[in-house]
């Protein structure tokens, strides 16, 4: 199995210069549909939803998307049928444990730094994840709206903020000084230049930087958005405010995500050598950095 990941990680309006890239919705309708899972080994619910082309009969590669910390399946709507939107199957993953129950519990920021201590909810987000893949491969293979239409040999995984520790976690990272090693596949990290939430014992972008540089398998990418929140992944909502810059992070979100999805799942050279070879560092501008490796 081939997985490809993109992490929107924890740790973690200028003029358009170069050609822009999938800003727009893509050409395929989308659809939407929640499933009730539960995952009888370990007698816990994993409520998901999944957002899918509606034409065709096509195999598409599969994208697991894990949220943040207090967050659900139905956050990050704009990713997940944008993505669909251009022939991928989508499944936005809920975790029991860190997802909106934390924010109904009294003194939530108490709650929400349990959970995130909490080594069960690392493990058990983990789990749903392989979970929710091992579903949508069986749903492959029985009639019904899925059937043939997963690419099983191409499968990534997305995350933000809890979600993106999820991400490393599953892609092979661990805890200590060579957490990284065992990394061995092509991830696009995205970061907020004003994200200052504490992230795994450290703070903001520099903290996600160290994630990338640590990692030496190739296919890996870093974008740091320079006006970029913790929250401006997560929309819509936001807690607080709407910032001047969302809009515009959000175009080159639209852009930067299924180049790459499109470069790793697909092998399309034509995403690639926009991807690698200037243009998303173009379309970016003074809004940003890009670099690669």
């Amino acid at each position: 199995m081939r997985l490809t990941l993109v992490g929107l990680l924890l740790l973690t309006s200028s003029a358009l210069r170069a050609e822009s890239r999938h800003q727009d919705p893509g050409p395929r309708p989308v659809k939407a549909v929640d499933c009730d899972w539960r995952d009888t080994k370990r007698d816990r619910p994993v409520p998901a939803r999944i957002y899918y082309p509606g034409d065709g009969t096509d195999a598409c590669p599969l994208i697991i998307f894990s949220h943040g910390l207090g967050a659900g399946r139905d956050n990050y709507a704009f990713l997940g049928r944008h993505w669909a939107s251009y022939g991928y199957v989508v499944v936005h993953v809920q975790h029991a444990g860190s997802d909106y129950g934390v924010l109904t519990q009294r003194e939530i920021g108490a709650a929400m730094l349990r959970s995130v201590a909490n080594l069960k909810n690392s493990a058990d987000r983990c789990y749903d994840v392989q979970f929710a893949i091992d579903q949508m491969l069986a749903l492959n293979a029985v009639d019904g709206p899925f059937k043939g239409r997963i690419d099983p040999q191409h499968i990534g995984l997305a995350g933000h903020s809890f979600g993106g520790w999820t991400t490393l976690l599953v892609a092979g990272e661990t805890i200590g000084a060579d957490a990284a090693k065992a990394i061995k596949i092509p991830i696009l990290h995205l970061a907020g230049g004003q994200d200052t939430l504490i992230t795994i014992g450290d703070r903001g972008p520099d903290a996600h930087r160290r994630v990338y540089d640590h990692i030496k398998a190739p296919g890996q990418a870093l974008t740091i958005f320079k006006d970029a929140d913790h929250f401006v992944f997560g929309l819509p909502p936001r807690p607080g405010a709407k910032q001047a810059s969302d809009e515009r992070i959000h175009q080159l979100l639209a852009q930067v995500c299924p180049a790459f999805w499109d470069t790793w799942l697909r092998g399309d050279a034509e995403a690639r050598q926009w991807l690698l070879s200037g243009g998303f560092a173009g379309q970016l501008g003074g809004d940003g950095t890009f670099e690669s490796k």
